[in-house]
């Protein structure tokens, strides 16, 4: 799922042995790029030759994504230019191996005799099409996948084609518990791969801190007194917002307000313009129920002319671009003005809050944990 902060089950499965066999997309067409259907790229990858290598190819990439501050995913992308590299890391971080899993896609569609194959191995490349690996650190470097695919519709379970060492599989039911005890692919679609992750601006930009208890701006001895700066520093989920198939879910938390706001007369007042943090924050579905330390700065130049800030914090399920107008608060003069602020967000995102904090509020539970529906953070003022 993808900026700066502000935050089916099938009726039924048949259980069989059977042979490993090249299968054609049923979805094909003269046409490419075209939709990639995620049935047919289960049923490809499980007709390949898969082994250990390519385990770690998908193992790698993994967990490249998830350092970077996403979900344990592989784009297609990645694994056709830069084999082994996850979401956030640079192509040159691609890394070697004898067959990457593009060589096995290739060898399996090149037996067609007219361009199909090549047609349809060119859509999936430029597709949003992802391999999903939920808790690939608990591989233990030697058992073989079940794959499968995101059927939708907030599904818990699905069929799967359990890989076997002698080259055939079995037929299975997956669910989420399965996953979490051996390997398991996904065939989904990536949500935020086009978003910066919290991790990659730490990277590209030191003040935003490491996390944990480090202090993210440190005090500038020259500024005014009561200027003071607004950190969110911890953010946890009390539950799921999407079926497992789906993967992690996507926050953005955005707050909107004017920073160093200074003015003292109507005519200053006019100068000023509203500021938007917005940025993304990635729980994986481990991390549900779990404090995340974040230690990301809301407002940097919060000063007592500031009376409030609007915040909203969503699950990103995409739709359509629109916006919630709210106001912040500033004083100028012993009077209090109101300054629009357009939050964006899409229409089909879970709401999670959204209101207006009070410079009031803020300061009596800085520090302190607060309850914003299904989301608890620590709000603190430095």
């Amino acid at each position: 799922m993808k900026k700066s902060l502000l935050i089916v089950t099938l009726a039924a499965a048949v259980f069989c042995g059977c042979s490993k066999t090249d299968f054609v997309p049923e979805t094909a067409s003269e046409e490419a790029p075209r939709y990639v259907a995620l049935e047919d790229v289960a049923k490809i990858f499980a007709g390949l030759p898969i082994g250990v290598e390519q385990m770690t190819e998908v193992h790698d990439a993994a967990s490249g994504s998830a350092v970077n501050g996403y979900d344990e995913e592989y784009l297609m992308k990645d694994l056709f230019e830069a084999p082994g590299t996850g979401v956030g890391d640079a192509p040159s971080k691609a890394k070697e191996y004898s067959r990457p899993l593009r060589d096995l896609l290739r060898e399996a569609l090149s037996t067609k005799a007219d361009a199909e194959g090549v047609q349809w191995l060119d859509s999936l490349m430029v597709s949003d099409v992802q391999i999903y690996w939920p808790f690939s650190d608990s591989w233990n470097g030697s058992e073989l996948p079940v794959i499968t695919f995101d059927p939708g519709d907030f599904a818990t379970s699905n069929v799967g084609y359990a890989l076997k060492a002698d080259g055939s599989y079995d037929k299975v039911l997956v669910d989420e518990q399965m996953a979490r005890e051996r390997p398991v692919w996904v065939m989904n679609r990536n949500s935020d791969a086009d978003y910066k992750s919290l991790e990659m601006r730490r990277r590209e930009d030191p003040s935003w801190g490491n996390g944990g208890g480090d202090i993210i701006v440190r005090p500038d001895t020259k500024a005014q007194a009561d200027m003071k700066t607004l950190i969110l520093r911890s953010f946890t989920v009390s539950r799921q917002y999407d079926s497992w198939f789906a993967g992690a879910a996507e926050f953005f938390v955005k707050v909107g307000g004017v920073e160093n706001f200074k003015a003292s007369t109507e005519a200053e007042l006019r100068l000023y313009s509203p500021t938007i943090t917005d940025f993304m924050i990635v729980v994986r579905r481990k991390q549900v129920g779990q404090e995340i330390p974040f230690n990301a700065v809301l407002i940097s130049e919060w000063t007592k002319a500031l009376n409030n800030c609007a915040l909203m914090i969503i699950e990103d399920d995409g739709g359509y671009r629109t916006t919630w107008k709210a106001n912040a608060m500033v004083k100028v003069s012993s009077k209090s003005y109101g300054i629009e602020l357009e939050l964006p967000l899409n229409s089909r995102d879970d709401v999670v809050w959204r209101g207006s904090l009070t410079r009031s509020y803020i300061e009596k539970y800085s520090g302190e944990l607060g309850h914003f529906g299904d989301i608890d953070m620590v709000l603190e003022l430095i």
